[in-house]
Protein backbone atom coordinates (compact mmCIF):
# COMPACT_ATOMS: atom_id res chain seq x y z
CA UNK A 1 0.00 0.00 0.00
CA UNK A 2 1.25 3.50 -1.16
CA UNK A 3 0.52 6.38 1.19
CA UNK A 4 1.52 9.60 1.12
CA UNK A 5 3.58 11.18 4.03
CA UNK A 6 2.05 15.11 4.48
CA UNK A 7 5.61 16.27 5.69
CA UNK A 8 8.34 17.37 3.64
CA UNK A 9 11.29 16.62 6.50
CA UNK A 10 13.64 13.79 5.55
CA UNK A 11 14.49 12.53 8.86
CA UNK A 12 10.73 12.06 9.68
CA UNK A 13 10.34 10.41 6.40
CA UNK A 14 13.26 7.79 7.21
CA UNK A 15 12.40 7.08 10.56
CA UNK A 16 8.97 6.69 10.08
CA UNK A 17 9.79 4.30 7.09
CA UNK A 18 11.42 2.12 9.05
CA UNK A 19 8.33 1.31 11.20
CA UNK A 20 5.80 0.95 9.21
CA UNK A 21 7.53 -1.28 6.43
CA UNK A 22 6.91 -3.98 8.17
CA UNK A 23 3.12 -3.81 7.20
CA UNK A 24 3.82 -3.70 3.42
CA UNK A 25 3.63 -0.16 3.08
CA UNK A 26 5.33 2.50 1.20
CA UNK A 27 5.46 5.94 2.70
CA UNK A 28 5.78 8.77 0.16
CA UNK A 29 6.70 11.95 0.82
CA UNK A 30 3.87 15.07 -0.54
CA UNK A 31 7.02 17.06 -1.45
CA UNK A 32 7.62 14.07 -4.38
CA UNK A 33 3.77 14.39 -5.30
CA UNK A 34 3.69 18.35 -5.44
CA UNK A 35 1.57 18.59 -2.30
CA UNK A 36 1.81 22.24 -0.92
CA UNK A 37 1.64 22.54 2.57
CA UNK A 38 -1.01 22.69 4.42
CA UNK A 39 -1.98 25.75 6.85
CA UNK A 40 -1.83 24.96 10.27
CA UNK A 41 -3.43 27.36 12.67
CA UNK A 42 -4.80 25.12 15.36
CA UNK A 43 -3.91 24.90 18.90
CA UNK A 44 -3.64 21.03 19.43
CA UNK A 45 -1.18 18.36 17.52
CA UNK A 46 -3.98 16.15 16.69
CA UNK A 47 -6.22 18.97 14.89
CA UNK A 48 -3.03 20.27 12.95
CA UNK A 49 -2.11 16.72 12.00
CA UNK A 50 -5.80 15.99 10.67
CA UNK A 51 -5.80 19.00 8.50
CA UNK A 52 -2.70 17.85 7.03
CA UNK A 53 -3.69 14.31 6.85
CA UNK A 54 -6.77 15.53 4.48
CA UNK A 55 -4.93 17.78 3.00
CA UNK A 56 -2.48 15.05 1.24
CA UNK A 57 -5.04 12.79 1.05
CA UNK A 58 -7.27 15.76 -0.79
CA UNK A 59 -4.01 16.61 -3.26
CA UNK A 60 -3.05 12.71 -4.25
CA UNK A 61 -6.24 10.59 -4.12
CA UNK A 62 -3.73 8.35 -1.94
CA UNK A 63 -3.97 7.36 2.16
CA UNK A 64 -2.13 9.87 3.59
CA UNK A 65 -0.08 9.87 6.95
CA UNK A 66 0.60 12.94 9.17
CA UNK A 67 2.66 13.68 12.46
CA UNK A 68 2.23 16.60 13.90
CA UNK A 69 4.95 16.68 16.93
CA UNK A 70 6.74 19.16 19.16
CA UNK A 71 8.46 20.35 22.50
CA UNK A 72 6.33 20.58 25.73
CA UNK A 73 8.36 22.08 28.42
CA UNK A 74 6.77 22.06 31.81
CA UNK A 75 8.64 25.51 32.66
CA UNK A 76 6.67 27.02 29.71
CA UNK A 77 2.95 25.71 30.91
CA UNK A 78 3.46 23.49 27.76
CA UNK A 79 4.78 25.37 25.42
CA UNK A 80 5.91 26.20 22.59
CA UNK A 81 3.70 23.00 21.81
CA UNK A 82 2.54 23.02 18.39
CA UNK A 83 4.81 26.26 17.21
CA UNK A 84 7.93 24.17 18.07
CA UNK A 85 9.39 24.27 14.23
CA UNK A 86 9.11 28.17 14.69
CA UNK A 87 10.36 28.71 18.04
CA UNK A 88 13.45 29.73 17.12
CA UNK A 89 12.23 32.64 15.19
CA UNK A 90 10.47 34.07 18.29
CA UNK A 91 13.38 34.83 19.59
CA UNK A 92 15.40 36.81 15.95
CA UNK A 93 16.88 33.28 14.65
CA UNK A 94 16.12 31.85 11.64
CA UNK A 95 14.07 28.80 11.29
CA UNK A 96 15.67 25.92 11.82
CA UNK A 97 16.71 22.63 14.37
CA UNK A 98 19.97 24.02 14.94
CA UNK A 99 18.80 27.43 16.20
CA UNK A 100 15.37 25.80 17.95
CA UNK A 101 17.86 24.40 20.39
CA UNK A 102 20.41 27.59 20.69
CA UNK A 103 16.89 29.73 21.75
CA UNK A 104 15.49 26.81 24.12
CA UNK A 105 18.20 26.53 25.66
CA UNK A 106 19.39 30.44 26.10
CA UNK A 107 15.28 30.87 27.52
CA UNK A 108 15.99 28.16 30.19
CA UNK A 109 19.36 29.45 31.50
CA UNK A 110 18.01 30.41 34.92
CA UNK A 111 14.88 27.30 34.98
CA UNK A 112 15.81 24.62 37.14
CA UNK A 113 12.57 22.80 36.21
CA UNK A 114 13.91 21.15 33.24
CA UNK A 115 11.45 18.46 32.78
CA UNK A 116 10.06 17.95 29.29
CA UNK A 117 8.37 16.14 26.93
CA UNK A 118 8.09 15.52 23.11
CA UNK A 119 5.20 14.40 21.52
CA UNK A 120 3.81 13.18 18.72
CA UNK A 121 0.20 12.81 17.40
CA UNK A 122 0.10 10.57 14.19
CA UNK A 123 -3.35 10.96 12.38
CA UNK A 124 -4.13 8.74 8.86
CA UNK A 125 -6.94 8.75 6.43
CA UNK A 126 -7.92 6.73 3.84
CA UNK A 127 -9.50 9.63 1.70
CA UNK A 128 -10.20 13.33 2.56
CA UNK A 129 -13.96 12.72 3.52
CA UNK A 130 -12.61 9.36 5.84
CA UNK A 131 -15.02 10.08 8.88
CA UNK A 132 -13.02 8.07 10.69
CA UNK A 133 -9.55 8.84 11.07
CA UNK A 134 -7.15 6.76 12.69
CA UNK A 135 -5.43 8.70 16.01
CA UNK A 136 -2.19 7.82 17.49
CA UNK A 137 -0.49 9.38 20.09
CA UNK A 138 3.34 9.41 21.61
CA UNK A 139 5.10 10.68 24.42
CA UNK A 140 8.36 10.70 25.36
CA UNK A 141 9.37 12.26 28.48
CA UNK A 142 13.00 13.30 30.10
CA UNK A 143 15.06 16.62 30.71
CA UNK A 144 16.74 19.25 29.01
CA UNK A 145 20.04 19.46 29.36
CA UNK A 146 22.28 22.80 30.05
CA UNK A 147 24.31 21.62 26.52
CA UNK A 148 23.77 19.46 23.19
CA UNK A 149 24.94 16.01 23.47
CA UNK A 150 24.96 13.25 20.84
CA UNK A 151 25.08 13.35 17.10
CA UNK A 152 22.56 10.97 16.04
CA UNK A 153 19.00 12.24 15.47
CA UNK A 154 17.35 15.69 14.76
CA UNK A 155 15.32 18.57 16.31
CA UNK A 156 15.90 18.63 20.02
CA UNK A 157 17.49 15.27 20.52
CA UNK A 158 20.97 16.31 21.70
CA UNK A 159 19.24 18.13 24.65
CA UNK A 160 16.57 15.66 25.22
CA UNK A 161 17.72 13.76 28.19
CA UNK A 162 16.26 10.52 28.86
CA UNK A 163 16.78 9.10 33.07
CA UNK A 164 16.00 5.36 32.02
CA UNK A 165 19.22 5.75 29.52
CA UNK A 166 21.04 8.15 31.17
CA UNK A 167 21.84 9.61 27.68
CA UNK A 168 19.99 12.26 24.77
CA UNK A 169 17.67 10.88 22.58
CA UNK A 170 20.79 12.14 19.51
CA UNK A 171 23.68 9.88 21.67
CA UNK A 172 21.41 6.20 21.82
CA UNK A 173 21.79 3.95 18.50
CA UNK A 174 19.25 4.77 16.49
CA UNK A 175 17.49 1.11 16.80
CA UNK A 176 17.13 2.15 20.41
CA UNK A 177 15.97 5.50 19.99
CA UNK A 178 13.72 4.65 17.28
CA UNK A 179 11.76 2.36 19.78
CA UNK A 180 11.63 4.84 22.56
CA UNK A 181 11.14 7.88 21.10
CA UNK A 182 7.39 9.88 20.95
CA UNK A 183 7.50 9.65 17.26
CA UNK A 184 8.20 5.50 17.42
CA UNK A 185 5.50 5.19 20.61
CA UNK A 186 2.96 7.16 17.92
CA UNK A 187 4.20 4.78 14.79
CA UNK A 188 3.60 1.27 16.87
CA UNK A 189 0.45 2.73 17.83
CA UNK A 190 -0.23 3.50 14.56
CA UNK A 191 0.78 0.19 12.86
CA UNK A 192 -1.55 -1.63 14.91
CA UNK A 193 -4.40 0.24 14.20
CA UNK A 194 -3.94 0.10 10.85
CA UNK A 195 -2.78 -3.73 10.50
CA UNK A 196 -6.67 -3.93 12.58
CA UNK A 197 -8.44 -1.38 11.09
CA UNK A 198 -7.15 -1.19 7.18
CA UNK A 199 -5.26 -4.37 6.69
CA UNK A 200 -8.00 -6.68 9.08
CA UNK A 201 -5.31 -8.64 10.04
Amino acid sequence: MKIVLASNNQGKLAELQALFSQLGCTLIAQSDLSVPEAPEPHRTFVENALAKARNAAQHTGLPALADDAGLCVEAFGGLPGVDTAYYATQFGYPKGDDNNVRALLEQMTEIDDRRAALVSTLVAVRSPQDPEPLIAMGRAQGLITRAPAGSNGFGFDPVMWLPEFEKTFAQLPVEVKNANSHRGRAAAAMVALMRERWLGK
